[in-house]
């Protein structure tokens, strides 16, 4: 989508759309679930996790952190992920509001 476009759309749009991007690869999926399950995760553990190099769960985490679906603390050397809980609620509502739009019809196209 052109920066100069995004302006012919709500908030909501460009706001779901830019999520679904962040969560449009497969690698971001993983690291997602993967955070789910452990509810935190320091990122040498996801290197092993996923075997993926270092460089590109990096390059992962920041997508997904700049989207503000998980949030990160350093702790000495490490650095600490996980869910970013209030995002993540307001993630699934967009989603959620966006799919409860449908609804079934007898016939179509």
């Amino acid at each position: 989508m052109g920066v100069t476009k995004s302006d012919l759309f709500t908030d909501q749009q460009n706001e779901l759309a830019s999520l679904a991007k962040a969560l449009a690869h497969p690698a971001r999926i993983a690291i997602l679930q993967v955070l789910l399950k452990a509810q935190q995760c320091i990122n040498g553990d996801l290197v092993q996790e996923l075997g993926l190099a270092q460089a590109t769960i990096s390059q992962h985490l920041r997508e997904l952190k700049n989207t503000g679906l998980i949030q990160g603390t350093i702790e000495g050397t490490s650095v600490c992920y996980c869910i970013e809980p209030k995002k993540w609620k307001a993630v699934k509502t967009l989603f959620d509001d966006l799919f409860d739009g449908y609804q079934a019809a007898n016939s179509c196209c």
